[in-house]
């Protein structure tokens, strides 16, 4: 089954990322309310392919900042952008975002965060056997 994908990179100081799991957590739930079929988030453990650039590198990183790496899964582009429209209307994505953004110190600086929108071109999954 073909999705569409939202994938994004951005940097998070270490000092803040139990909150920022906290909120994130109820992001999460959010989105799924909203039509995502999937939200994901990792902390970056290695960065270290020679001859690549990593991604701390492009979120342009600090030593006390670690890298986020997500994604939201949804079942077609259209049902991402209505999603979209509903989360950004959902009165508790404010009262979230809120802390990420108005404390002395930010969670995340939304405008290094790297985002894209991105179709199938090929998907493998590992079969289970029964």
């Amino acid at each position: 089954m073909a999705c569409y994908i939202d994938g994004f990179v951005l940097p998070v100081p270490r000092d803040q990322l139990r909150v920022y799991r906290e909120v994130v957590e109820k992001v999460a739930e959010i989105w799924k309310e909203h039509g995502a079929l999937d939200y994901s988030e990792y902390v970056g453990d290695d960065f270290s392919l020679e001859g690549t650039r990593s991604f701390a590198d492009v979120a342009n990183a600090k030593k006390d900042e670690a890298i986020i790496f997500g994604w939201v899964v949804f079942e077609s582009r259209e049902g991402r952008d209505l999603a979209n429209k509903r989360v950004a209307a959902d009165p508790r994505m404010a009262d979230l975002i809120n802390p990420l953004t108005c404390t002395s110190k930010p969670i995340f600086d939304a405008k290094r965060m790297v985002y894209g929108g991105f179709r199938s071109l090929v998907q493998s999954a590992k079969q289970s056997a029964v």
